[in-house]
């Protein structure tokens, strides 16, 4: 019997909490080892809460953003956090891309070694990242933390690769994480229902509908703290009255969508689909509550 581990790999210091934060709390409350890959610092992110838009905060924000991530980490359950120490490339076609040291300019299997040195480390059964299709959000850094993670669940069991990174691990599954259309109208419609106005109203107009492609649904009643509390954490990046993560009561929140989503891109165990559980196909673990 093994503890079971979770490995989640994003790409900026908030990211891990807007992204499943609540799977990690349930997973870490049911004795899952959890590890976070955090690709860059976040330091092109901008300052969206007025109240941390300091000279301070601004002289040294990389620093910031690593505190918070550190915090944010801790509330939501996660044990290791690793950064593969890129810089942030900012949004599209901007400056911040052509930067030597940003995520967007690295070599490709520099990154991917990076990450399989933490796999071969950490050695996880279940990898999480971003999907194959990124048409609502296409930032340069979430575009190559897709780019390496795949191809890092292949080397991280290939002896051939990486050799100097430990003894070769083999992921079992992969999942991307994703949110789904059906949750972003359940809000909408209950701010609505609510007689408020709703912030979410343009962000589903457009945006392409993969809802078909989850394959898996995680309960995550009594888990939902984490998303909000790790968001909070970001003092910089998440502002306090955003009605977009803080608009609804939270009990109205809570009870709309009960679920983080996924699609699983691949697995080298038998398993069912629809699933609830991102374990669910591997045998021999052992699971005791924290």
């Amino acid at each position: 019997m093994t503890r079971p581990v979770i490995l989640t790999v994003h790409a900026h210091p908030d990211d891990e909490a807007s992204k499943g934060a609540p799977t990690i709390a349930k997973y870490r409350s049911l004795g899952a080892h959890t590890v976070l890959v955090c690709a860059t610092g976040g330091e092109e992110g901008s300052i969206l809460n007025p109240a941390m838009d300091t000279p301070e905060v601004q002289a040294d924000i990389a620093a910031v953003r690593r505190a918070e991530l550190d915090l944010a980490a801790s509330v939501i359950g996660y044990e290791v956090v690793e950064r593969l120490g890129y810089r942030d490339s900012g949004m599209p076609e901007t400056p911040s891309n052509d930067h030597p040291e940003s995520f967007w300019q690295a070599d490709i299997d520099e990154a991917i070694g990076k990450l399989v040195a933490v796999m071969r480390r950490e050695r996880p059964h279940v990898v999480v990242t971003y999907s194959d299709d990124q048409q609502g959000y296409q930032h340069p850094d979430h575009l190559k933390v897709h780019d390496i993670t795949g191809p890092a669940c292949d080397r991280a069991a290939d002896p051939e690769w990486y050799p100097e990174s430990g003894e070769p691990w083999q992921p079992l599954k992969l999942y991307y994480t994703t949110w789904s259309r059906a949750r972003m109208v359940a809000m909408h419609e209950k701010f609505l229902e609510l007689g408020m106005e709703s912030p979410y109203g343009d962000r589903f107009a457009n945006r392409p509908d993969t809802d078909h492609r989850i394959t898996t649904q995680v309960p995550i009643d009594g888990f939902q703290y984490a998303r909000t509390e790790g968001l909070l954490a970001h003092a910089t990046q998440v502002d306090p009255t955003s009605p977009f993560w803080f608009g609804l009561p939270t009990d109205e929140a809570n009870k709309i969508h009960p679920f983080d989503d996924y699609i699983l891109a691949r697995s080298l165990v038998d398993t069912e689909v629809p699933e609830a559980d991102l374990f669910a196909g591997i045998p021999d673990l052992e699971w005791r509550c924290e």
